[in-house]
């Protein structure tokens, strides 16, 4: 079989795909499902089916695992896996990527579910998928819109922190399983003074210890190998040993039991008005937590197999896939970092890997739904608490540190919030120290006075090149940022220092302008005030170097008129020429 019958279609070496055209324009473009599969080659067939059966092997334990980690009944993780699947297969653009139950959601899951059902399972799913609802609406909305990229607003540093608080807490979260008793949740940090309490007091049932302890032991040592899957060998394992022991019974072990027969049905879940506001904000952080972390691993294999995967289709597959799990008894999904990696390992084609997975789980739950009934919670606990510790990020920061000290404390920060307001109220923070981060690289930017460096073609910082000669009665000044109204006065201000740190008396003042991208109302009425103020002065206000796009901002803010078109030049050099023209002084611009 050639390479070409076996694989997907990629780009000649040094290229990439780009967006379809022609019918894939229309509305067509909206179901990549359906291009690939008047694409499909038979020879992908038998490759797709078996990773499937192989996906299908980890859908299962994982789906129980975090179902029961967000706060509801394992079933409604297969649910949320079936359902989900089907759906991407025919909104979702990558073409490997499986989505289902996800840890990094669990925690935010958690926090809205838990105290607001009371116990109550019916309740329980019925917030979770209402939030999973919420969340489809979110993303396919902003998809439509072509907000692919509001995720990128969230710098590296604080995605790490924000997951790394998500993975302590749902790792604390899983403790009381894991040790085999229950505590009362309320918040990460009583939490774990709650834990070590009860462990304190024997509370311990050892035996379920034994049990999540070995599992994960396996799960750990077998994650780096993906042609084993680890996750199933640990947790049949631990299924097979405590039913043939009986250690329900005699130990009291804890296990998940019975699962109910048959498919996940449409069902619209209902909620009280008291539910909506933190039902709201959970869907809307859900959106947020998942789309970050699908259009990152999108990208990664779309690099890998060099096809273009448009993020604003990515955030609609995933908003539909999350629209479904929530009428159909499921809660919100995200991509998987583990089963995706299975699911290529097993030489996964096309979507219908997670057709294949879907369905066999379907099978499982129609004709043995009592085959796990023996499965541990502590195992369950084990599979999360791997998962959690795979979230956790040290490396990168470690180099962050290094590099920039301040971003990496914004990380911990960060993660701190999460660790200790509660996920929803830790993400909420990790975008407010976003937005303050990108708006004080703005507010208050570098800006320089430019001189000539000796051998050095240009003008460059005085502060970089403090042998720089200055053009007696010349300021050069550069500033490295967008002109907008929480910067204006600065800019002033420091255009006034310069003009005021002169060596010499300055006729002219010549701005800098390449690295200006932008000037908004307030900053233009500030340079028609520092015009004014320089006017009186006897200096000229100059501009050099300014993308065309700005300047027509300034010719309808009515500046350019006022300036005068002999104000701008092209460049620093031409300023500098028609400077030297009007006011002959000691200078040798070739030295």
């Amino acid at each position: 079989m050639s390479h070409s019958d076996a694989s997907p279609p990629v780009p000649e070496p040094g290229r990439i795909a780009h967006r379809d055209t022609g019918d894939d324009a229309g509305w067509s473009r909206w179901l990549p499902g359906l291009r690939t599969l008047r694409g499909y080659k038979i020879a992908w067939l038998r490759h797709d089916l078996v990773a499937g059966l192989v996906l299908t092997t980890m859908l299962v334990p994982v789906g129980i695992a975090y179902a029961v980690a967000s706060g509801v009944p394992g079933i409604y993780g297969l649910y949320a896996t079936i359902v989900p699947l089907l759906a991407y297969a025919l909104f979702g653009p990558s073409r490997i990527l499986v989505l289902g139950p996800d840890s990094s959601l669990a925690a935010v899951i958690l926090a809205v579910v838990l105290p607001l059902s009371g116990g109550d399972p019916r309740r329980a799913i019925a917030l979770a998928s209402m939030m999973a609802i919420v969340s489809g609406i979110v993303c396919i909305l902003a998809g439509i819109a072509r907000l692919g990229f509001i995720t990128e607003l969230l710098s590296k540093p604080i995605r790490y922190g924000y997951m790394n608080g998500i993975a302590l807490t749902v790792l604390i979260s899983q403790l009381p399983k894991f040790f085999g008793f229950s505590i009362e949740s309320d918040g990460p940090l009583r939490n774990l003074w709650a834990i070590a309490t009860a462990v304190m007091e024997g509370k311990t049932n050892w035996t379920a210890f034994m049990v999540g302890a070995g599992t994960l032991a396996v799960i750990l040592l077998l994650k780096g190998n993906k042609r084993i899957p680890g996750i199933l060998i640990a947790v049949a394992g631990a299924t097979i040993a405590v039913g043939m022991l009986d250690l329900a019974e005699r130990a009291g072990v804890s296990v998940l039991g019975s699962l109910p027969q048959g498919l996940p049905a449409f069902d619209i879940p209902w909620i009280t008005r008291a539910d909506i506001v933190p039902v709201l904000i959970g869907g809307c952080a859900v959106a947020l937590v998942s789309f970050a972390d699908t259009s990152v691993l999108s990208r990664v294999y779309a690099a890998r197999t060099r096809t273009y995967v448009d993020p604003n289709q990515e955030m609609v597959g995933l908003g539909v896939a999350n629209l479904a799990a929530g009428l159909f008894q499921g809660f919100a999904i995200s991509s998987s970092s583990s089963r995706t990696p299975v699911a290529e390992a097993a030489g996964a084609k096309t979507q219908l890997t997670g057709v294949i997975g879907a369905l066999a789980v379907a099978l499982l739950l129609l004709v043995a739904p009592d085959l796990l009934k023996d499965l541990p919670t502590s195992a369950l606990a084990a599979v999360v608490i791997a998962s959690a510790i795979g979230l956790i990020e040290v490396t990168d920061l470690r180099r962050i540190y290094r590099i920039q000290r301040w971003e990496f404390w914004l990380s911990i920060v960060c993660t701190i919030g999460v660790a200790v307001l509660g996920a929803i109220e830790g993400i909420g923070l990790a975008i407010v120290i976003a937005v303050i981060e990108f708006l004080w690289d703005g507010w208050r930017p570098y800006s320089a006075v430019l001189g000539r460096a000796k051998g050095i073609k240009g003008y460059h910082d005085i502060k970089r090149y403090p042998d720089a000669r200055l053009i007696p009665g010349v300021v050069l000044f550069r500033w490295d940022s967008p002109l907008f109204f929480a910067n204006a006065e600065l800019f002033h201000d420091r255009v006034l220092d310069a003009v005021a740190a002169s060596p010499t008396p300055v006729r002219w003042l010549v701005i800098a302008a390449e690295p200006v991208t932008s000037v908004d109302v307030t900053s233009a009425d500030m340079l028609a005030e520092l015009d004014e103020t320089l006017h009186a002065a006897g200096i000229k206000l100059c501009v050099a170097e300014m993308k065309d796009p700005v300047k027509d901002k300034l010719k309808r803010f009515g500046l350019f008129a006022r300036l005068g078109e002999a104000a701008f030049f092209p460049t620093i050099g031409a300023a500098v020429d028609s400077y030297l023209e009007v006011h002959p002084v000691d200078w040798d611009k070739d030295l």
